[in-house]
């Protein structure tokens, strides 16, 4: 009996030492590994799956002329003159009167097309060429193009937004790094594109403006960088 037992023993601690297990088919043998080849299976192709869409190149911020478009109002390649500012102050307003968009940079406005941050450009919409009289008929998901030094920058209007030029807090958020949000970090480019107000005010009663003729409110399009496109290829 003890022999019995001292077999049984040994035959289970070779078992256990050769990796076996109790085979699945009648008539397998016991204590011999499956010589079943390894199928290595190949990953599927990355061409079967469409890859997602690479994030749109973001510019260095530099400040620069450019050319603006906005196909559902009309507007073609308006030129965009930068200068070290604020929104529509004093140099704003002169550019602005001659017809074209003004964009102000430097600590009180903004970075320059394609730029992480905001992107400020402001134009005339009862004076001059009027041009951003049509502005407040962008709806959310418009796209709008600003071409310069080679490269198109396309932006989607995301929303509307008021400036108050009566309150200081109203238009530390226009300027912004995040239009609407000061303080915040920027983490996208963005654009900001305003104009005044005025019949808006006027229906309502309200004639103040400042001391460049600015009425008190200011309508902005919100936008969001979505493709960038180099024109020189």
């Amino acid at each position: 009996m003890l022999r019995v037992l001292a077999v049984a023993a040994c035959t289970f601690t070779t078992l256990a030492l050769t990796g076996c297990a109790t085979p699945s088919k009648p008539g397998a043998t016991e204590g011999v590994e499956s010589r079943t080849p390894t199928t290595t299976v190949s990953p599927t192709p990355a061409a079967s799956s469409p890859a997602p869409s690479p994030a749109p190149d973001a510019s260095k911020g530099r400040p620069r002329t450019a050319s603006l478009t906005i196909p559902t109002i009309g507007l073609r390649d308006l030129r965009v003159v930068p200068y070290r500012g604020s929104p529509d102050d004093a140099p704003g307003t002169r550019i602005q009167n001659g017809g074209v968009a003004a964009s102000p940079h430097g600590p009180r406005g903004g970075v320059g097309p394609g730029g992480v941050g905001n992107y400020l450009v402001t134009a005339h919409r009862t004076s001059s060429t009027r041009a951003f009289a049509d502005l407040p008929a962008l709806r959310a998901g418009d796209r709008v193009h600003v071409e310069t030094a080679g490269t198109r920058y396309t932006y989607r209007i995301m929303r509307t937004r008021t400036t108050s030029f009566r309150s200081q807090r109203s238009l530390a958020q226009q300027s912004a790094a995040v239009p609407g949000h000061r303080g915040r970090r920027p983490t996208r480019a963005m654009i900001t594109l305003s104009t005044c107000a005025t019949p808006e005010d006027h229906a309502n009663g309200n004639y103040w403006a400042d001391q460049f003729g600015n009425p008190e409110h200011r309508i902005d399009k919100i936008g969001v960088l979505v493709g960038a496109r180099d024109t020189r290829r």
